[in-house]
Formats: C-alpha cells, structure tokens, sequence
C-alpha cells in the first residue's frame, strides 16, 4: 500500500492498540471502498446529528449512488489490512484559489485517535500546500469545532441553511503570494 503514514501510530480499534494508518486518494469507483465509506459517513453523520440536534443532515440520507455520484476528491486514513478509518472529501474552487472540504468522516470506532487531524493536515500539508481551505460543521458539534480552531481554521459567521440548522464556518488562511 502507497500514501503517506499518518504522523506516528494511532490508537486503533477494537483494542486500542497501535495501528499503523497510511493516508491516500480513495477510489470510489470500488465497491468495497464505497460500501466503506458510506457505511463510516452514515454513521459519524448520525453521532453529529445528535450533538447538534439536527437529524436532516443530507449526506445521513444520501444514497450510496448518490455519494458516488458526487464530484468530489477522496482521501482516506487506511489501515494496512485495508480498514477505512476515516476520509475526507473537497472540492478545489478554481475562481477562489480555495479548497472546499465537503466532508470529514471519521469510524465512531477510531474516533479520538488522531484520524481527522491526519487527514486535515495531509491535505493542507501534502495535497494543497499553502491553499486558503474552507470547512463548515454543526455550530454545535463541539470536538469538530475544536478540531478545526486547533488546525489553525479561524470561525466566520454562523449561518442557518435551513431552519432549526446552526452552521459554523471556518477558513484556514493560506500563504501569500502566488499560488500553484
């Protein structure tokens, strides 16, 4: 397996022993990797909804062909036996110079480990060095905000896309000076 070990060994499931995590570009286009990932957005969307009250989230109730049907970018946190343990996805937006996280979706089982961090910093580090990166979560979803102030992601402006919806938004300045 190709990609870039997360930063040290994680704590894994179920023992919570030391595993190995390496992080990658996700093919959705596999049916197991798709099954996976869905199962995991599923799953950490349903804990969400619970902390923030707000059970219409829509990636809870998109389909799988519906996900796979996004246009998006994949990145994974994969153990070396192959288990999915969390993923993120973006879009670049061109006219923005911006990097635009759609999803960040760690295994309940893995939560705590150090799993979102290693995706967040591989894509700012690796994939889009020095790129502005925006990210919107739960305004109540308190370990995603504290995720995203620790990064380095500075709170905009809350904003309700729908009523009884909360969102607080969140930019990681990027470098100045041209881009790539």
């Amino acid at each position: 397996m190709t990609g870039t070990p997360v930063s040290g060994p994680v704590s894994g499931p179920p023992t919570g022993s030391r595993v190995p995590l390496l992080v990658h570009p996700l093919n959705l286009a596999d049916d197991a990797t798709a099954a996976s990932v869905h199962r995991i957005g599923r799953a950490a969307y349903a804990i969400e909804a619970g902390l923030i009250g707000f059970d219409a989230i829509p990636a809870l109730r998109e389909s799988l062909a519906e996900m796979r049907g996004r246009p998006l970018n994949w990145l994974g946190a994969v153990s070396g036996s192959g288990q999915v343990a969390g993923f993120l996805a973006w879009v670049e937006e061109d006219e923005r110079c911006r990097v635009s996280i759609d999803r960040l979706c760690v295994d309940p089982d893995w939560f705590r480990r150090g799993v979102a961090s290693a995706l967040l910093r591989h894509l700012s580090h690796e994939v889009f060095p020095g790129r502005e990166t925006e990210v919107a979560t739960g305004a109540a979803n308190g370990p995603a905000v504290t995720l995203y102030e620790r990064l380095g992601f500075v709170r905009g402006a809350d904003f309700s896309p729908v009523p009884g919806l909360r969102m607080a938004s969140f930019v990681r300045p990027g470098r100045s000076g041209p881009r790539p």
